[in-house]
């Protein structure tokens, strides 16, 4: 299976299709006019704005849901990963992929905002929703939504789960089967509660965690002050093959750097779409402009801290492709949080590898819970006037069952696996969007628009903007005429 697994993965992530990825995210950063950097100010202006109801979540709850998904193992193995095989240099390309793919993230999670759907009492859309009512292809829509089942409910939670087994196995010395029925059973108590639920532990803990992990960071940073330039030199350096030791791994770099950053930051996958969708706003343009400014949070802050990190101490390693040890400073620690449990232990002796099996803990079972509410989704999609309270109970068992068994599971084929469903989901939405790119740009303009008019919270009137098929804005629009109408005549 194994052998299976690596030969999808050879496919799924050439050197071609890296390319194509990162060519993506720049061709709508320049449809956007760059608009994860024009429009920072406004996104964190809305991010804090609205209110959850009955049916939805409020803004800043849908960015931590989103972020939990985000924040995870990508944050703290991943980056240990990536420097592993690509070198410091492959730190540069994550930045590069966060930067471009936030206008990605702007893209789809619009998208999911506009062709979102009130079902069963609650806000569903993502991908398969706006695959369905915005191109017209439903085969493709199931198609997408069936590949984000598998690989959100069976192939991607054990890499999150395996990687809390190892740091907490390190750290404490607990055996990996137990971690994974902790894990189990703790999920099991979140998830039965419902999105609600979801939403309220996702605010809690994403945000603590994420904070307590970044000032830890600049600790370390600020007792290696005077290191700060040579660390920037060296993976500038490294990134385009000027570095005389890891100069011959610029096509690994790129390749690690990108790989790892979209595992990370999600960027283009579709996920961060569906929590975007269950967002109660104004405008549709707002959701995209939080979720744009989540991949930053995710990538340029959390990842970025993991690296400086391990790269200010000094401990990891890093392996050419046929298996040569350029850097080979902690020769029996398994790539993954150990580097960076070494990492913090060489600052703060003792520390280092509880704090980081605890942090990979709450960053990685968010991740886990944000995993459930995607794939709930989608089986809300794929059930839609049906019962789907037999489909809904299954996926929670088998997502349970998989945390479970990837918690025991070897690390190098729980990373593949997650790979592969991560490169799966990721080409069937950027086909998608990329079909799509237009209602998710015209919403834009006239959301800015609106804002050089000097109105404060701008509404949106699919109908007259041309775009289809936008059931819920069009009697959304038409309701609030309707009361602006009745509070004209009472006045």
């Amino acid at each position: 299976m194994e052998e299976f697994v690596n030969g999808l993965n050879g496919l799924l992530w050439s050197t071609p299709v890296i390319y194509a990825l990162m060519g993506v995210g720049l061709f709508f950063s320049i449809l956007t006019r760059f608009v994860q950097v024009r429009q920072i100010k406004e996104m964190l202006r809305v991010m804090f704005q609205g209110k959850s109801s009955e049916a939805g979540v409020s803004s800043f709850q849908a960015l931590s849901i989103a972020l939990s998904g985000r924040v995870g193992t990508g944050n703290i193995a991943g980056v240990a990963t990536a420097i592993f095989f690509g070198g410091p240099g492959a730190v540069f390309w994550m930045w590069v992929i966060a930067f471009i793919g936030a206008s990605s993230a702007y893209i789809e999670s619009t998208l999911a905002q506009i062709y979102k759907v009130k079902q069963d009492g609650q806000y569903r859309g993502g991908p398969a929703y706006y695959i369905e009512k915005g191109i017209g292809w439903k085969w493709f829509a199931v198609a997408f939504a069936l590949a984000m089942l598998v690989a959100l409910a069976i192939l991607m939670p054990g890499v999150q789960s395996n990687s809390i087994a190892l740091g907490i196995d390190t750290a404490f010395g607990i055996d990996k089967n137990i971690t994974g029925i902790v894990i189990g059973l703790l999920l099991a108590i979140i998830i039965f509660g419902g999105v609600k639920r979801i939403a309220t532990a996702a605010t809690i803990i994403v945000p603590f965690m994420a904070l307590g992990y970044i000032l830890l960071a600049l600790v370390i940073i600020a007792m290696n002050i005077t290191a700060v330039p040579a660390i920037f030199s060296l993976i500038f350096r490294s990134a385009f093959a000027m570095d005389s030791m890891f100069g011959g791994m610029i096509g690994m770099a790129i390749l690690w750097g990108v790989k790892r950053g979209l595992y990370s930051n999600e960027a283009g996958q579709g996920t961060g779409a569906h929590p975007a969708a269950a967002a109660e706003v104004s405008h549709p343009a707002q959701q995209g402009l939080v979720q744009a400014f989540s991949v930053y949070i995710d990538t340029l802050f959390v990842c970025s801290a993991t690296a400086f990190m391990i790269l200010f101490t000094g401990m990891y390693n890093t392996e050419t492709a046929d298996g040569t040890r350029l850097v080979n400073n902690l020769p029996e620690v398994e790539v993954g949080p150990g580097f960076t449990q070494a990492a913090i232990d060489s600052v703060f002796p003792g520390f280092g590898a509880g704090f980081v099996a605890v942090a990979l803990f709450f960053f990685a079972f968010t991740t886990i819970m944000a995993y459930y509410y995607i794939a709930e989704t989608n089986i809300a999609y794929l059930t839609r006037g049906k019962n789907s309270s037999w489909p809904m109970l299954i996926l929670k068992f088998v997502i349970i069952a998989a945390s479970i068994y990837g918690a025991a599971n070897e690390a190098t084929l729980a990373w593949a696996l997650g790979d592969a469903g991560l490169g799966i989901t990721v080409w069937l939405n950027i086909i998608a969007i990329l079909i799509l790119a237009k209602p998710a740009l015209i919403t834009l303009k006239d959301y800015e628009n609106q804002k050089k008019q000097g109105i404060l919270d701008p509404v949106f009137d699919p109908k007259a903007l041309g775009i289809k098929n936008a059931d819920y804005w069009e009697e959304e629009y038409k309701r609030g005429k309707e009361c602006a109408s009745t509070k004209r005549k009472v006045e």
